[in-house]
């Protein structure tokens, strides 16, 4: 069984991503990691070229900024980082530049690989999520996440990145089937610095915002207000290895009464209640078929 890696990131160090520790924490279950490079503005390759691996291939692209709108642009670097991938891989493993994966979870997913290599039916693999929110201590557990997502595929260039990256389709739009493993990916996306949070929203922002709310966008200034979530709930696990140093330099101050909801609507409450109480999660968007 052959396993290729791959991800896409571009200005890791100016908006803080962990992109070494994401990178490092699936090394171990990859035969190759390709990255996709883009066009930045700082020291992203010299970052990406500190990593001591000969699984790491590298691949250079500049963004195109007319497919700004909608996130594109992203699904589109997606696919360069897939496209460079060995041909004769039998899975595919993505993983986005603030995602990590914990060590405990390597086995499990070498497992998952191995059982459905031959089932055909499967078209990839269906990753719990834990989003971290404001500080390494917490989740955000409201609606607003979604609790799963597609991260190994199989090897088929028609495959392809759906929307704004955040999981796959086939080229015809309909949804892969796939199977859920009992495994999580750790997402890093809200956790930074209020500051480099900041500067990351609004700048990210631009890529689904239209001309006008872009022009609104460009004028704001000052932190990341964190206290503007619905619900977060404390962190009970432990992080992976990888994450250590940068969990331990945490230096900004977010507290927050996670008794208090802030949910949009009573709809909204009752179907956080169903999820804490039963697990029930009704009427969430699935951008895949489980089987």
């Amino acid at each position: 069984m052959k396993v290729s890696g791959f991800t896409f990131v571009k200005n890791a160090v100016k908006y803080g991503y962990p992109v070494v520790e994401s990178i490092t924490s699936i090394l171990p279950v990859v035969d190759e990691m390709i990255v996709c490079l883009g066009d930045s503005e700082d020291e992203t390759n010299a970052l990406i070229g500190s990593i001591r691996s000969d699984k790491i291939k590298l691949v250079h692209s500049v963004w195109d900024n007319s497919l700004k709108e909608g996130g594109k642009v992203l699904a589109v670097e997606t696919d360069k980082a897939m496209d460079a991938t060995a041909a004769d891989a039998d899975w595919l493993f993505y993983i986005q530049a603030d995602e990590v994966v914990h060590e405990q979870y390597h086995e499990a997913i070498m497992d998952a690989m191995r059982k459905y290599l031959d089932d055909k039916n499967v078209e990839g693999l269906l990753f719990n999520y834990h989003h971290f929110y404001g500080s390494y201590k917490y989740i955000g557990d409201g609606r607003s996440w979604y609790s799963k997502e597609i991260r190994v595929i199989r090897n088929n260039k028609d495959i392809r990145s759906y929307l704004d990256a955040q999981g796959f389709r086939w080229k015809n739009n309909s949804k892969l089937k796939v199977k859920l493993i009992d495994t999580y990916i750790y997402h890093y996306g809200w956790v930074r610095n209020p500051l480099t949070m900041f500067q990351k929203w609004k700048d990210f922002g631009k890529l689904w915002a239209g001309e006008q709310a872009e022009q609104e966008t460009e004028k704001a200034t000052g932190k990341f207000d964190y206290s503007n979530i619905d619900s977060v709930t404390l962190f009970e696990g432990t992080h992976p290895a990888v994450m250590k140093e940068l969990v331990s330099k945490e230096d900004w101050n977010f507290n927050v009464d996670i008794q208090h909801k802030n949910f949009k609507n009573t709809k909204h409450s009752v179907l956080y209640f169903l999820w804490r109480k039963f697990g029930w999660r009704p009427f969430e968007y699935r951008n895949y078929k489980r089987i």
